[in-house]
């Protein structure tokens, strides 16, 4: 078993059990969020700008959180050049929340982004060593790119704002805000997992890295795992670090500089979520999947393309469940969706042929007039296209090798109450949704196999109880309950602290795999 069993389910999580960060009282004026990306794309098309919303995790996550709010979102357009403002500033206006690029050029795009964040950080962080490009100029591209962002949230926000930078690709914005003298209240939450020392030494840049989180205020992570790495790669690098308190959030001491150090499992907006699944229109066309499918049992899959989510070693999941189970083929299909990523780098092009290889060599050996085991789909998934499919389906394969949480596996519970989650044990989710989901070893085909035999033979009630205990964590720890723990933990604030507004329309994202 793996660290998922660390967690007690029932008690981890409370927020009230969260310690305050500030001695006296602060009063925030406005939730200043920097990410690598902005919200919303910019792309020219036939010579025209065109803003289309973003999709992924964060989007999902902090869309909701900022909404009306009066907040500020900085971030990349995911262009170079010069872009028409105007559209931005109309997103803006119905979002109730600003806008405020980042302006980057091509060479650093592919330093910062494609290089230091995507070659080395990622891989290294989900375990890949041999995945990693130690490229030394992309470390210089990947300072003055944080530099950027820091110089913007200097610019843009006042002493009483709460500034809470997310993920990977900017672990440096706090040390250049504190070289500029910027005192204000700074927050980092990590979006995929932190690693072990063993594989954290082997970055060259590894001491600076430690040195620049610790300057946050705040340091949050999804799992306990993940930040009891942290605190290990801490201690390594400084001998005389200090940990004390207990429960979540504990205070790391390094010289005089103090950090919070916490974990937060970031959870989804549940009721938005069941109540699309309700909807008349939904149901309707989880119905109609249902048919075109011939009333099979649909097992789905929804991937970001990346090699972190075990999509080939599903495939030969269900390769193996077909031969060991032959009673099953013409009964289970796979509805695998990969939502498009990062096609421009050459890995993620093998990655795709490979999946696209192992699709026809099973659907060839296994396919039957009128049956066919694998449906791919390459695409991006609408949010009410995305939920009638969690409806439709029995079960949900959500196998990665590692990941640092996967909403996957939530939105599935909050939109299917009798199905099946199949899970990995190395999600972050499963920590919480263990005593509900088959918790399965991706690099285990058998055993996955077993697990979707078994899956098919289950019980209704078990079925029911299983997604009953996982729809009522889900429930329980939603996105709203993560942001107000991570806020309180940071300064003795919660979500009501910053009101919301009633202003317009908004632009709703799309909705693919929840993480980018």
């Amino acid at each position: 078993m793996t660290d998922a069993s660390e967690l007690p389910e029932d008690t981890a999580y409370e927020s009230n059990n969260l310690e305050f960060m500030t001695e006296e009282p602060i009063d925030p004026q406005r939730l200043v969020v920097i990410s690598n990306r902005l919200p919303v794309a910019l792309k020219k098309v036939e010579g025209r700008w065109k803003l289309t919303p973003g999709s992924g995790g964060l989007v999902s996550a902090m869309a909701p959180v900022l909404r009306d709010r009066g907040g500020t979102w900085i971030g990349w357009t995911g262009t170079s050049g010069d872009v028409d403002k105007s559209l931005i500033t109309d997103f803006s206006r119905n979002a109730g929340y600003d806008l405020r690029p980042v302006p980057l050029e091509e060479e650093e795009v592919r330093g910062f982004y494609q290089g230091f964040s995507n070659e080395i950080i990622w891989p290294l962080f989900h375990g890949f060593q041999s995945r990693c490009n130690f490229e030394p100029n992309y470390w210089h591209d990947y300072l003055t790119v944080n530099r950027k962002f820091a110089e913007q949230a200097q610019a843009v926000s006042g002493p009483g704002d709460y500034i809470w930078v997310h993920d990977y690709h900017l672990m440096h914005v706090a040390w250049w805000l504190r070289q500029m003298g910027c005192r204000r209240n700074l927050g980092f939450f990590l979006h995929i997992p932190f690693p072990p020392v063993d594989i954290f030494v082997t970055l060259p840049w590894r001491a600076k890295i430690i040195q620049a989180l610790l300057e946050f205020d705040l340091v949050g992570f999804h799992t306990y795992r993940d930040r009891r790495n942290f605190i290990q790669c801490v201690n390594l690098f400084n001998p005389g670090a200090k940990t004390r308190g207990r429960g979540p959030v504990v205070t790391l001491t390094v010289g005089e500089r103090t950090t919070r150090v916490g974990f937060f499992p970031i959870g989804i907006d549940y009721k938005a979520f069941s109540d699309t699944a309700r909807k008349k229109s939904v149901v309707e066309e989880a119905h109609e999947f249902q048919r075109a499918l011939r009333k099979r049992t649909i097992i789905l899959g929804v991937d970001r393309l990346d090699y972190s989510k075990g999509i080939p070693e599903r495939f030969e999941a269900i390769r193996e469940t077909l031969k060991r189970y032959p009673e099953l083929i013409g009964k289970i299909s796979l509805v695998q969706v990969v939502v498009p990523s990062r096609e421009e780098v050459g890995e993620y092009k093998a990655l795709k042929d490979e999946i696209e290889r192992l699709v026809g060599e099973i659907n060839g050996e296994f396919t039957r007039p009128g049956y066919i085991p694998i449906h791919y789909q390459y695409r991006s998934l609408g949010r009410e296209e995305l939920i009638a499919y969690y409806r439709a389906a029995s079960m949900a394969l959500v196998t990665p090798l590692r990941d640092g949480m996967n909403l996957v596996a939530k939105e599935y519970c909050a939109c299917n109450p009798s199905g099946v989650l199949f899970l990995s044990e190395f999600a972050g989710a499963a920590a919480q949704l263990q005593n509900g989901a088959l918790l399965v070893n991706p690099y285990d085909v058998v055993g996955v196999a077993k697990a979707i035999h078994r899956a098919y033979h289950m019980e209704k009630a078990e079925r029911s109880q299983r997604m009953r205990k996982m729809r009522e964590t889900v429930r329980k720890y939603h996105i709203f309950w993560w942001v107000d723990s991570f806020l309180r933990a940071g300064f003795g604030r919660t979500l009501d602290d910053f009101p919301q507004e009633m202003t317009g329309v908004h632009f709703a994202s799309e909705m693919g795999e929840p993480h980018e």
